[in-house]
């Protein structure tokens, strides 16, 4: 695409805005990267990026980017053997640990199995690695920090050198307590020195002190001795310390060879990750704008429907509808300045680039744009004093080289097409321009003030006039845009608007031509015709809108009433059903009554005539109740029946959708009693199923997942140190609910040394704190008196 029409539309700006929409520099330098596109299979491709964004995003909220770093380096030096340092190792664990997030984003994205959706299919790519993620996690603490729990060697002489610490630190402070050398101490205080544990020793008792120099003060007053009788153990200390930084160093090249693995995969990650920023930031970008995904076509076509320009203000921004490239492809536009023009030709072109770049478009639907080779514009005033060219010659000099490079497939801009120069020769010269790029089969757009034009349009197959509307009575432009009709200059309106007398007026209308004037008054038919066929469509779309709602409420009340009908209808079937079951049992007992007196009267062809009543009887009325169950519950109500049933199951009544509990078993025709409420009804076992109250007292809790999260993301200390004490104790006590609900049976509360009123507060809180099992203050390398102890029942 042409630089100079990118920079004239705007382009960089919204390249800006996409910019800031990324996560990560990775995205955003893919962002940077974004041009337009002329090959309108790919501009489709990066059109359905943006639209399956959207789709994400509006389907389950903004996706988890955090933690995408540019770990290329890192990877590859891992590679060739390199040892990574403990920042590298986290940035990498990040990266891992954004490629769990989204997948775990993508699998609740509701993504329809078989769905064709591109970002789905990026991350499904992605390859998790949650060992390696948990063990980098596991070891690395910070940047400057590796865990105790890195490994056991690691641990056990960590343990060993704050034993020997700890020693050393009682053997000095007995020492500088001890009559015998307090009054040789500077301070009574145990410092270090090369990492040496040293005492402040006042200069003149140097040799009272034996040890060994390490460093004197600036003054040269105090000099700080490491006593004789701690050296064995400080040097302990140091070979300790040589041990841990030898065993950190062993941790860090494991792990770094866990990276170097599963380098390809890691690699695969990264470009799939920058991918997916850049695609989720497009589509934030069509979200925020409101925007649309446009048709394609490479025929010239456009058709934009309530367009907005992007870089406008959105509650000023007067929306366009514009069309070009099926009757005309060339578009005169005319009106006042400040009307609305030069925004209008921003608008198509900028419209365009956005759409070959792959982006939405702040447009409604059934927007339609056109894929172009290429994209020239002509707009502002391009006067350059150095080059001494006027205005005319500048913009003649850019319209040469675009005359040079069109084609066929090329969207051509011109604002104020002409001006600069005499109006008649400025006239000609824009109509030979327009007939040239007619003819090279050009897609044109112009803006202009020349009446001449207005004219070339009418009169010219193809070519088209436009104009922006201007309100005589406010004396101020609409914005609005109105297709085939050719703007009028408004002179004379506007001048009697503002108090010129219409004798002069009059007598300016008489140094027209009986043919102007004529042009003028169609054009003033024109508007007024257009005007009301506007008012007219508007009010015909009102009404149909409020015929359409009357419609859609008609039917919602039909509807209500087939359901009130049907549930009547199935009550009245139910209540049937229930007299036919009584009635069905009292038969059976009248039949088996009559069986047992006949069969006591040994009368047997009586007894055989009343059985065959009987079974005649149960058929029929078997039927009966076979053509009400039906009615009652349909199919799709009907469940497999629940095996079992005891008293006290909790039920669901299925064609009733009510909770019930099971007080008599069912019988040998299937019927159950269940307790509804207050109620106790007969309910047919195919009308029933179990439910499993502990799992969906679980499910709606979610007493579970609480306690998983919780323990996932708690941390097993609270930092509150610079708080007033009320914010700290607040802190404290949310923190406490997390923990508890977590399991942490340790916590840490950093509160600082201070002047020890958070400390105290903090402590008079713990005391009375039924949550607290005891506290106690940090001891040497757990961070002494700034720190507490927390121990939870």
């Amino acid at each position: 695409m042409n630089e100079k029409t990118i920079r004239i539309l705007e382009y960089n700006k919204i390249i800006d805005k996409l910019v800031s929409l990324t996560a990560s520099t990775l995205g955003a330098d893919l962002a940077r990267q974004l041009v337009p596109d002329n090959d309108i299979e790919k501009v489709k491709i990066n059109l359905k990026e943006t639209s399956d964004g959207v789709n994400f995003i509006s389907r389950r909220g903004s996706p988890p980017l955090g933690g995408i770093h540019d770990i290329r380096d890192s990877v590859r030096r891992a590679e060739i053997g390199s040892m990574l340092n403990p920042g590298e190792l986290m940035r990498i664990a990040n990266v891992l640990r954004a490629v769990r997030n989204l997948k775990n984003y993508s699998n609740s994205a509701n993504v329809k199995e078989g769905e064709d959706n591109i970002v789905g299919e990026l991350i499904e790519c992605l390859e998790a690695a949650k060992r390696i993620e948990d063990k980098i996690n596991l070891c690395i603490v910070s940047e400057e920090e590796i865990s105790d729990n890195a490994s056991p060697a690691l641990g056990s002489i960590r343990r060993q050198i704050r034993h020997a610490q700890n020693s050393i630190k009682d053997k000095l402070n007995e020492l500088i307590r001890s009559p015998k050398y307090q009054k040789y101490m500077q301070e009574p205080i145990v410092t270090m020195r090369g990492e040496r544990y040293v005492i402040p020793v006042k200069q003149e008792y140097r040799t009272e002190v034996p040890g060994l120099i390490h460093d004197s003060s600036a003054s040269g007053a105090t000099l700080f001795i490491e006593p004789m009788a701690v050296v064995e153990a400080n040097n302990a200390i140091r070979e300790l310390k040589i041990k841990e930084e030898a065993e950190i160093e062993r941790i860090l090249r494991e792990l770094s060879c866990d990276v170097a693995e599963i380098a390809v995969e890691l690699n695969t990650n990264i470009n799939l990750l920058a991918k997916l920023d850049f695609i989720f930031a497009k589509a934030k970008l069509s979200l925020e704008y409101n925007c649309v995904c446009p048709k394609l076509n490479n025929e010239g076509k456009i058709i934009i429907k309530k367009g907005r320009h992007p870089l406008l203000v959105p509650k000023t921004v007067v929306p366009i509808d514009f069309w070009i490239g099926e009757d005309f492809h060339t578009l005169v536009v005319t009106g006042p300045n400040t009307g609305g023009k030069t925004v209008t030709l921003k608008t198509v072109g900028l419209f365009t680039l956005m759409a070959q770049a792959g982006l939405h478009i702040p447009a409604g639907e059934g927007t339609v744009l056109s894929v172009f080779n290429k994209v020239f514009a002509d707009i502002g005033d391009e006067q350059s004093i150095e080059q001494s060219l006027s205005t005319f010659s500048s913009h003649m000099k850019n319209i040469v080289n675009i005359l040079e490079n069109i084609d066929d497939r090329s969207l051509v801009l011109f604002d104020e097409l002409g001006a600069g120069t005499d109006p008649t020769e400025g006239a000609a010269l824009a109509m030979a321009i327009l007939e040239h790029l007619k003819e090279r089969g050009c897609t044109v757009v112009a803006t202009t003030h020349y009446s001449q034009l207005k004219v070339y349009a009418v009169t010219t197959p193809y070519v088209e006039n436009a104009c922006c509307e201007f309100d005589v009575e406010t004396l101020k432009p609409t914005y609005k845009l109105l297709i085939g009709v050719p703007g009028r200059s408004n002179a004379f309106a506007i001048s009697k608007r503002l108090g010129l007398t219409d004798s002069v007026i009059e007598r300016a209308k008489s140094y027209l031509t009986s043919e102007e004037i004529k042009f003028e008054d169609m054009l003033l038919n024109i508007e007024k015709n257009l005007n009301q066929s506007e008012n007219e469509k508007l009010q015909a779309q009102l009404l149909k809108q409020e015929a359409e709602k009357i419609k859609s409420e008609m039917e919602n009340e039909k509807r209500k009433l087939e359901e009130k009908k049907e549930k009547i209808l199935r009550e009245a079937r139910e209540e049937a059903r229930k007299l036919l079951l009584n009635a069905k049992h009292e038969a059976d007992n009248i039949l088996s009554e009559m069986r047992r007196i006949q069969k006591e009267r040994e009368n047997i062809q009586s007894q055989k005539a009343a059985e065959e009543m009987r079974l005649k009887l149960k058929s029929n009325i078997d039927t009966i109740e076979d053509a009400l169950s039906k009615s009652v519950m349909p199919k799709n109500t009907l469940v497999k029946p629940p095996k079992n049933l005891k008293p006290g199951d909790s039920v669901l009544i299925v064609n009733l959708n009510q909770r019930g509990t099971v007080i008599t078993p069912p019988d040998r025709d299937g019927e159950a009693i269940v307790q509804v409420g207050i109620m106790k009804i007969n309910v047919h076992i195919t009308n029933l199923k179990l439910v499993d109250e502990q799992k969906e007292q679980i499910y709606k809790t979610g007493v579970g997942e609480i306690s998983v999260s919780k323990a996932k993301n708690i941390s097993s200390e609270i930092d509150v140190r610079g708080m007033p004490l009320d914010d700290a104790l607040e802190a404290i006590d949310k923190y406490l609910d997390d923990v508890v609900i977590s399991g942490l049976p340790e916590i840490c509360i950093i509160h600082g040394k201070g002047t020890g009123i958070l400390r105290n507060g903090i402590h008079q809180y713990l005391k009375s704190n039924k949550r607290v099992s005891s506290y106690r203050l940090g001891k040497y390398g757990e961070g002494e008196d700034g720190v507490t102890i927390v121990q939870l029942k």
